[in-house]
């Protein structure tokens, strides 16, 4: 005998339903995805590199040539963008002053300066996802700032893409703030991503996160592997000014590879999957690649959560070099080693990772977790103002890179997971807002009975 669904019962259980599946079928999002224009960052990409050189101190004075005329041309491309979407973006630049005494790859005393486009959140106007690119470009030689230095890929993608990005979503509006930058100084010392990072600390941004995109058009590696699906994100495994306590605790909770970062990573991974199936990121467990730096790292020195997205496999020839033919060989980033429909697809993937977190509540603070000699786990938290649908629980085997089981818990501050014993998983709490689009997963910071 079938049994009767009451009405109340059945409309619970299909709006759980909805909040559980809303966030992996907004229309937005596939909508962003299709708006993306590869012939847009095209252009950008070939209007950037035609500057010849975008040293960060090379010309200031000229408008054709160096890095003074190509900051000049992206200002004036955002306020064509704020133009167009009602003033909806605040175009600025951001700058900073260095000199010799500042680091060994300054030739000479110079301002920094960053193009910055703001596009202010209606609910949570104080908390911001910024998405970086670079501005500068350099020849073999860094104190070099006259020879030919198109920077086609290494970072004219990642700055075309930034602007495009900025394109797309400034049609929309969203809860958080988007903050579209493009930084300069990145190849004589991070100096630009420094100074963004100190304006915001300074003045008391809440940053969800830092999308740096620095070479995302490559698609032919130096070893001769071709690929137009790959991409890599890096992250830190923890923020590195974390107090002697919090390293400590580690020891006995776990969580060495559950930073801020790295949960910020995991939902660029996840997101990209849901929405991009065809796309294959990569988690790189490591800051940068070895040995080598980007203009994420100084948000991160400060606290903040930030990554780095880039292609999978570069090619050396076509970075730092002086543009020449030695033996058989191209050498030097012009537009020609460049895939523009490989950037569409970056691009795209920081897109619609933007947007899901700017349309996301805040994500819980103070969770923590219990259970200790239990046949169970539970967590609590704070709850988040605001009406959201409620949270969702995350958890993983210790071995696991990714969140491998969740559930909905509704709009509560706490929650026990019978059965499941807390020695042998990771655990996380994420916000859901009503539109299903969730918050970064937060790894517990503390512990009860």
């Amino acid at each position: 005998m079938l049994r009767k669904i009451p009405t109340l019962a059945l409309a619970l259980f299909s709006g759980l339903l909805i909040q559980q599946t809303n966030a992996q079928t907004d229309q937005r999002i596939y909508d962003i995805i299709e708006n993306v224009s590869a012939d847009s960052i095209e252009a950008n990409i070939r209007k950037l590199a035609g500057f010849g050189t975008r040293n960060t101190f090379s010309d200031t004075v000229s408008d054709t040539r160096g890095i003074g005329a190509a900051r000049r041309w992206i200002k004036s491309e955002f306020d064509y963008l704020s133009k167009n979407c009602d003033n909806c973006l605040d175009v600025f630049y951001q700058k900073d002053f260095v000199t010799t005494a500042d680091g060994d790859r300054i030739p000479h005393d110079a301002w920094v300066v960053n193009v910055v486009a703001v596009q202010k959140g209606t609910k949570y106007p104080n908390r911001y996802i910024i998405m970086s690119g670079d501005i500068d470009s350099r020849a073999s030689n860094t104190m070099d700032f006259k020879t030919d230095a198109p920077g086609a890929n290494d970072n004219a993608s990642g700055m075309a893409g930034t602007m495009e990005a900025a394109r797309v979503l400034s049609q929309y509006e969203f809860e958080n703030s988007i903050v579209y930058v493009g930084l300069s100084g990145e190849e004589q010392g991070l100096f630009g991503g420094k100074g963004l990072a100190q304006y915001a600390k300074a003045n008391n941004w809440e940053i969800i996160g830092v999308l740096n995109n620095d070479m995302i058009g490559n698609i032919e590696g130096v070893d001769g592997v071709i690929d137009n699906r790959t991409f890599r994100i890096f992250s830190e495994s923890v923020p590195p000014n974390e107090t002697d306590r919090e390293r400590n605790r580690r020891r006995f909770y776990g969580g060495e590879v559950d930073g801020i970062s790295r949960q910020l990573a995991r939902y660029v991974h996840t997101t990209t999957e849901t929405y991009m199936p065809e796309m294959n990121p990569m988690m790189i467990y490591r800051l940068d690649r070895f040995g080598r730096g980007g203009h994420h790292r100084p948000f991160n020195d400060l606290g903040f959560a930030g990554i780095r997205i880039m292609e999978a496999h570069e090619n050396y020839n076509r970075q730092h070099q002086d543009i020449r033919t030695e033996n058989g060989i191209e050498y030097g980033d012009v537009v020609a080693g460049v895939n523009f429909d490989y950037a569409k697809k970056l691009t795209a993937v920081n897109a619609i990772n933007m947007a899901s977190l700017a349309w996301a509540p805040p994500a819980p603070k103070n969770v923590e977790i219990g259970g200790i000699v239990e046949p169970s786990a539970t967590l609590r938290w704070d709850k988040v103002e605001g009406e959201i649908a409620g949270y969702k629980i995350y958890w993983r085997e210790t071995t696991e890179a990714q969140w491998q089981y969740s559930r909905f818990v509704g709009n509560v501050n706490e929650f026990t997971l019978d059965g499941i014993v807390i020695d042998n998983y990771f655990f996380g709490v994420a916000s859901v807002g009503k539109d299903g689009h969730e918050s970064v997963v937060v790894f517990p910071s503390g512990v009860f009975r």
